[in-house]
């Protein structure tokens, strides 16, 4: 999680306001003079009188000297008192700007397992972006288009960021809002309606099950990968955003006019070249499908990675971040557009997330699309099997998608004993072939074991009870005394060392047959590159445009 101030930041901030104004009148009195001291009658001493009761001419004029002093002290502190009562006020006008929401409203028990810390002690952070179609308002209706105000909100944007343990680098994976998944049961934390299961819907349906906890859990369901925090905007959201950040440069190779003859189409109408877009011109930048290359969701995914990449290297070198009205304005504008989740529900959280961010240089962020697959009717799309799996892994596994990685090199267990003979070595098979996109491959336990026991592993079984889901196969063994025969059963099937692991989850030796080796009888073992299907775009590429199709010119 992100640092944060607990729930006596405002007594916190009131006692500090409170201390500043003591602490101003004690330094302006200990700057006086020493004769200007109280009961400091000057050079003839103590209480020196001339006779009348006043004293001297001399202390009239020291005793003024004092009012003054002090006066002043007073008015200094008052004012720095106002100062910081008003910043306290600022500060809590920001938190109050910011809408929040519940972070995962699934069930809590299919909640994905939090990512391991590394050696030292860092923990990835996994952030969901949503742009969200709501027509609550009528600015929303207005820009979003025909449907009216009240319509349940759709996450037609969800991008998952990804920042590594160690914070240099950052992953943005995209999934097209078309794409079919499983949805969890959602309870609205609002209403307490519940939402039940259901398959074989389009992602963006998620958002209106209760909100973006639903699309939290809708994410976690799929990938595997736990979700620490969310961020959701909507159109106007979107808009003032890209007002406040001064422009976000774009680029197309080709006049472009996004607009059909029955009216359909963004309204985005560029010329050939780059051009910085801002308010509706920007929104309409990033729904655009008709007109960028084949027109589809696809298109639109990568428009909205170039401007968000352009987005990143203009905040990082825009005078906005050093004007301090600018800087108050965009802070205005950011608490007023987002909705979190309660975990990052303040000014001083987000804050601190900001500070995280920054840490990630350009040229090590990635984004990526999910790779996909047409559905039989071509109207929506599934995650590709293998690729979309893969690409899962690597961020559950903190491995960067720009391939800069430094290589870790898996070493074997140490074993202290030798294996058995194979004939020796009992052996279960498992199916674990399930992905989030295909159900399992009949047979496939039962086929690696005739595999086994063609080898020489005469105890090979297959468990034809065990239905798992498993994006890489395994060998698992329960404990150290097994680990030579594990090690000797990977090494017969081609198995990498790195995926022999221990674990009290099983009996004995066991095979896992993953969702990387649905076929054949030859094991090829996976690597950490970013699968070309993802169609990764690094951050720092300044010469990215969209091609815009030769229908939609002028």
């Amino acid at each position: 999680m992100v640092a944060g101030v607990s729930g006596r930041a405002g007594k916190v901030v009131r006692s500090n306001v409170r201390g500043e104004v003591s602490d101003v009148v004690s330094a302006v009195e200990d700057t006086m003079p020493l004769t200007l001291q109280e009961g400091d009658g000057g050079p003839g001493g103590p209480g020196t009188d001339d006779g009348s009761g006043r004293g001297t001419d001399d202390d009239r004029r020291r005793r003024r000297r004092r009012r003054v002093v002090r006066w002043s002290a007073s008015v200094l502190a008052l004012a720095m008192a106002s100062t910081a009562t008003a910043g306290y006020l600022y500060y809590e006008h920001l938190n109050h700007n910011i809408k929040k929401e519940s972070l995962n409203i699934g069930d809590s028990k299919d909640r994905a397992t939090k990512t391991r810390a590394n050696a030292a002690g860092q923990t990835p952070l996994n952030i969901l972006l949503i742009g969200s179609d709501a027509r609550d308002s009528a600015e929303n209706v207005k820009l979003g288009g025909a449907r009216d105000i009240g319509t349940a909100a759709r996450a037609d944007v969800q991008m998952l960021l990804h920042v590594s343990a160690d914070r240099t680098n950052m992953s943005v994976v995209s999934m097209p809002r078309d794409t079919l998944v499983s949805i969890p049961k959602c309870t609205d934390a609002k209403t307490g309606k519940v939402y039940p299961a259901t398959a074989d819907t389009m992602t963006n349906a998620s958002l209106e099950r209760g909100g973006p906890g639903c699309t939290v859990a809708t994410w976690e369901k799929l990938t595997g990968i736990h979700i620490d925090h969310f961020m959701m905007v909507d159109f106007s959201g979107v808009v003032s955003m890209a007002d406040a950040i001064g422009g976000v440069p774009v680029c197309v190779d080709a006049n472009i006019y996004s607009h059909t003859s029955s009216g359909h189409g963004s309204g985005l109408k560029l010329k050939k070249g780059t051009t910085s877009v801002k308010g509706k011109q920007a929104l309409q930048w990033l729904r655009t499908r008709y007109g960028f290359e084949d027109g589809s969701d696809i298109a639109r995914t990568k428009a909205q990675h170039m401007y968000m990449n352009s987005m990143v290297r203009q905040l990082r070198s825009n005078a906005t971040l050093s004007n301090p009205d600018k800087l108050l304005g965009l802070a205005e504008t950011a608490t007023k557009a987002v909705t979190v989740d309660t975990g990052l529900g303040s000014v001083t959280k987000l804050y601190a997330l900001s500070k995280e961010l920054k840490k990630v240089p350009t040229a090590r962020i990635t984004m990526t699309t999910m790779p996909f697959v047409y559905s039989a009717d071509g109207n929506r799309v599934l995650p590709k099997p293998t690729d979309a799996a893969k690409l899962w892994r690597l961020v559950r596994e903190d491995i960067a998608l720009d391939g800069k990685d430094k290589k870790k090199t898996a070493t074997a267990a140490k074993v202290t004993d030798k294996a058995a003979a194979d004939d020796r070595i009992a052996v279960q098979v498992q199916n674990g072939t399930k992905s989030s996109a295909e159900s399992a491959v009949t047979g496939r336990a039962a086929a690696v074991t005739q595999l086994l026991v063609g080898k020489g592993f005469t105890k090979a079984a297959a468990d034809s009870s065990a239905l798992l889901s498993a994006d890489q196969t395994l060998v698992r063994y329960p404990s150290a005394d097994l680990a030579g025969d594990a090690q000797r059963v990977a090494k017969v099937l081609g198995i990498p060392a790195a995926q022999v692991k221990k674990s009290t989850a099983v009996d004995g030796v066991t095979v896992v047959v993953g969702a990387d080796w649905r076929s054949g009888t030859k094991y090829t073992a996976d690597d950490d590159t970013t699968p070309t299907s993802a169609n990764a775009l690094n951050a720092s590429d300044t010469k990215a445009c969209m091609h815009v199709d030769p229908d939609y010119t002028w």
